[in-house]
């Protein structure tokens, strides 16, 4: 499990790697394009499109699994040690997966945040004084009130009559 578990976080690191090197140049994309098809068919100069960089999930699918079947053969002759198995290989594939979709994540996160990034500060410093002047009202706010209550405080002391008075005009003490 423990083997398993250190090979699909490191398929996730793969698959963040290969997206950012297609995402760079596709250039081993290109080579199998020119060999594979004629030149009505060939991408345009201006495509960048890679084997998993804006591609569909299928198509992503399709060329891990073809990827990691290959380095699986090649480690097969190379080491005769059983290594490949199945889960670990459903791991690297999943793993792969998971990674080029959060390499294309962050990315497009980074360039939204880029895009946006000015507006961001204006938003921020309007927000900041915003803030200032809501503080200031509720200074001001709360200065007057306290003046309010301490002018209602005193204003019925003067006028009013106390409680041993009011008592006597009612006719209950003498």
């Amino acid at each position: 499990m423990t083997l398993e578990l250190i090979i699909f976080i490191s398929s996730i690191l793969l698959g963040a790697v290969i997206f950012w090197r297609e995402s760079q140049g596709n250039k081993v994309y290109r080579f199998f394009n020119k060999l594979m098809n004629s030149k009505e068919l060939q991408m345009a100069e201006t495509d960048t499109k890679g084997f998993v960089y804006q591609q569909s999930f299928l198509l992503r699918l399709v060329f891990i699994t073809a990827f990691f079947l290959i380095g699986i053969l090649v480690t097969r002759f190379l080491i005769p040690i059983d290594l490949a198995t199945i889960s670990l290989f459903a791991s690297m594939i999943f793993g792969t997966l998971i990674g080029t979709y959060v390499a294309g994540f962050v990315f497009k996160s980074s360039e939204v945040i880029e895009e946006q990034s000015e507006s961001l500060e204006d938003k921020f410093q309007d927000v900041i004084e915003k803030g200032k002047d809501f503080i200031e009202d509720l200074q001001t706010k709360d200065a007057k009130e306290i003046e309010e209550v301490k002018v209602e405080k005193e204003a019925p002391k003067e006028n009013q009559k106390s409680a041993r008075e009011r008592l006597k005009d009612k006719g209950f003490l003498k």
